[in-house]
Parts: C-alpha cells; sequence; structure tokens
C-alpha cells in the first residue's frame, strides 16, 4: 500500500461510496478552506475542486502523486507533529480512514493539534473503520487491514466525544455484490470549549 498506484486501485471501488454521507449532507462546491488529513495520493482531492484545498500525508511518493494531479497544495508531514509557518485556519477537516491507524492517546493528541486550525465555525469530518462485533467478512477485513486500532462503533463514539462536540454520527456500510465488506462511522464535529 505504500506504493501511490497500488493504494489508488485497492481504494478505487469504494472512494466514491466513502464519501457518500459526507456528499449527502454537504455542497463540498460551497466549502472554502480544507485541511485532508493523511490525504494519501490525493484520494479526495478532486471534491473540493472549489476549495482552497490542503493535503498533508507522512508518505512523500502520495504527495508527490498528488501534486502530479490534482490542484491545492499538498505537504509531506506526519498529520500529528505538523506545524505550518503560520497557523492557518481551515472550515473542513477532513480525516478519512486515519484515525484505525493510531492508539488512542495519539487520536487524542492529533484531535487536539487539529483544533487549533479549525476555524470558528468550521468542522471535523472523520470517516472512520468500524471493527464490526460479530463474525463476517466485514470483521476479517477489518483485522486485517494495516491500521491495528479498527474499534467497535461505541468505542468510536466515545473517543472521539472526548475531543469534539458530536453533531452528527452515522454508520454505514461499503459493501461487494451486497455483501458488507466494511463498516464505517462519518463523524461531524465541532472543538470543544
Amino acid at each position: 500500500m505504500e506504493q501511490p498506484l497500488v493504494y489508488r486501485l485497492w481504494q478505487a471501488p469504494f472512494a466514491a461510496r466513502k464519501l457518500a454521507p459526507v456528499l449527502s449532507r454537504h455542497d463540498l462546491g460551497k466549502v472554502g478552506r480544507v485541511l485532508d488529513v493523511a490525504c494519501g495520493p490525493g484520494t479526495n482531492a478532486s471534491q473540493f475542486a472549489a476549495a482552497d484545498y490542503v493535503g498533508i500525508d507522512v508518505n512523500d511518493r502520495y504527495i508527490m502523486t498528488a501534486q502530479s494531479r490534482y490542484h491545492g497544495r499538498f505537504i509531506t508531514a506526519d498529520a500529528i507533529k505538523w506545524s505550518a509557518e503560520t497557523v492557518e485556519e481551515f472550515d473542513f477537516i477532513l480525516v478519512n480512514s486515519f484515525l484505525h491507524h493510531l492508539d488512542d492517546d495519539s487520536v487524542r493528541v492529533l484531535l487536539r493539534s487539529l483544533r487549533s486550525r479549525l476555524a470558528p465555525q468550521g468542522r471535523f469530518h472523520i470517516l472512520e473503520l468500524v471493527l464490526p462485533d460479530s463474525l463476517g467478512v466485514a470483521r476479517t477485513l477489518a483485522r486485517l487491514d494495516r491500521g491495528h486500532y479498527a474499534r467497535l462503533l461505541e468505542e468510536w463514539r466515545r473517543l472521539l466525544s472526548e475531543e469534539l462536540r458530536i453533531e452528527w454520527f452515522e454508520p454505514y456500510q461499503l459493501t461487494a455484490f451486497r455483501i458488507p465488506c466494511w463498516h464505517m462511522v462519518y463523524a461531524v464535529g465541532s472543538a470543544r470549549a
């Protein structure tokens, strides 16, 4: 998955469907400033063509691929340690399938750090892999994922609520041939005071 082409091929069948809950609730053409955390090779960049878009990812090959394919600014950086020369504020911070690669403490540190970049009326938009509580294809795929911290749905709610004021929390599934392959959650939140 470290190679941009392999990653894009793996994500291709699910990338658009993964964003479906976001697209059903928001007109992305009206989003002003976007920070796409762990943006990969620009998987979501085309959805924000009208926005002032910044994507960050630790994988330099992903960033080079994204820069060659999409508009916006792409930065190689560890999202937890990222510090820009100027503190920029974003009204839309997207964290798409990244948090399940982090332990609880790292999730807390990341969200606290990103809160300082959230504009006063801005929102976090988090799409994350859920570990199903019952056996099946989706649970097996979650266990095989490179991220070792897929969590049960209520564990996600608890962890995200520690750092964010949750305004929307929607579980959904990604299927192939009507078989649930991935259980996901879409959470929208603002910064806690």
